[in-house]
């Protein structure tokens, strides 16, 4: 096999060897261009404090050790904000050697500041497993703006499965760029692809949202549903420039349009701890085709998730906030990003969760 992120078409083969496999079934709706949406188990466990299960560890027992009390996800039920749940997976892996998974929140779990990791048996750290890892799947779920109705069988996170490296080193990037624009603007290439922070919008002066502290429940299988201004601040230009508070969390725009072409796959990293006192991304899988004109995208910005931590912080406009690394797919996907199959953010912009609406 070639070396790369496997596409959908390599991962209908690991469901048919029993390298990845789940009850009930998978769902071929699961299945997206370059990665697998996981779903939510039966039942969730409040526990006091987030764990890694560690070497030779099991995160069934580390669960014994510290759950709460346990919420019946069948009907549904409500995860509060603040409080830490670790939900088992109805997904689980037998991985073959040589092949490796990484995990991420979905865009809408990111853009609700729903703090969604994949732990595993035997794990030292989130979202990353290692090749040959034979085990259940969890999901350690932490709402940290608003309290969230979720169900068994939602998704709210997904895997991404890779053969030997894959990342472009940065004169690859440089070359890859030169063939076929990846950003508008100059290309700031540095481990990666940067991308810089909008806050001179070119229409109108809207810049972002800050998230209420104080809201209602959100039910996530509701669509366009919920109000924006029930749950949202509007942030409006000033001179280029936002003071981060302590605890807010943001939703703000990249200044660049973003292409990720067919052949290749892209994960959101941070930039630099020591360039400021804020996280940037908390979603971070950009699949084939996103952005890409052959999918309908024309260059695509990237929505930025940010939480200020420990003092308050002047985000200014066109600052380098964070990066994309660019990998390359060991085949071509069958399906795009955006082309023929529900996107919900192809040629986005600013733009919050799927479960929001104007007004």
């Amino acid at each position: 096999m070639t070396a790369g992120v496997l596409p959908a078409q390599h991962l209908r083969h690991l469901i048919e060897t029993g390298a990845l496999a789940a009850d009930p079934a998978i769902r071929p709706d699961q299945i997206q261009p370059a990665s697998l949406d996981l779903r939510l188990g039966t039942v969730a466990y409040r526990v006091r404090a987030s764990f890694l299960a560690g070497h030779g560890a099991k995160v069934a027992d580390r669960i014994a050790e510290f759950e709460m009390h346990r919420v019946d996800l069948t009907a549904g039920a409500v995860l509060e904000k603040g409080c830490v749940y670790v939900i088992p997976l109805m997904e689980r892996l037998a991985l073959p050697a040589g092949i490796t998974a990484v995990a991420n929140a979905k865009s809408s779990t990111g853009r609700l500041d729903l703090l969604t990791r994949t732990i595993t048996d035997g794990g030292t750290e989130f979202d990353r497993i290692p090749e040959a890892y034979h085990g259940p799947l969890y999901a350690e779920v932490c709402p940290r703006s608003f309290s969230v109705l979720v169900r068994a069988g939602q998704r709210l996170n997904q895997i991404r499965f890779r053969q030997g490296q894959a990342v472009l080193s940065d004169a690859e990037l440089r070359s890859l760029h030169a063939e076929e624009p990846l950003v508008s603007g100059a290309a700031v290439i540095s481990e990666g692809l940067g991308f810089s922070v909008d806050l001179r919008p070119e229409t109108g002066d809207l810049l972002g949202y800050r998230a209420k502290p104080h809201t209602g429940v959100i039910d996530l299988d509701r669509i366009g549903h919920y109000p924006a201004r029930d749950f949202w601040e509007e942030v409006r230009a000033g001179d280029g420039r936002i003071i981060l508070d302590p605890g807010a969390f943001y939703i703000l725009v990249s200044r660049e349009a973003v292409t990720i072409p067919p052949d290749y796959a892209a994960e959101m990293a941070p930039y630099l701890a020591m360039v400021g006192e804020f996280r940037v991304h908390y979603a971070g899988f950009f699949d084939p085709g996103f952005g890409h004109a052959a999918a309908g995208g024309a260059g695509s910005r990237g929505v930025l998730e940010v939480r200020c931590h420990e003092a308050p912080f002047v985000l200014e406009h066109g600052q380098v906030v964070g990066r994309l690394v660019y990998e390359r797919m060991a085949a071509r996907p069958e399906t795009l990003y955006g082309a023929g199959i529900a996107s919900n953010y192809q040629g986005q912009g600013l733009k919050l969760a799927k479960q929001f609406r104007a007004g």
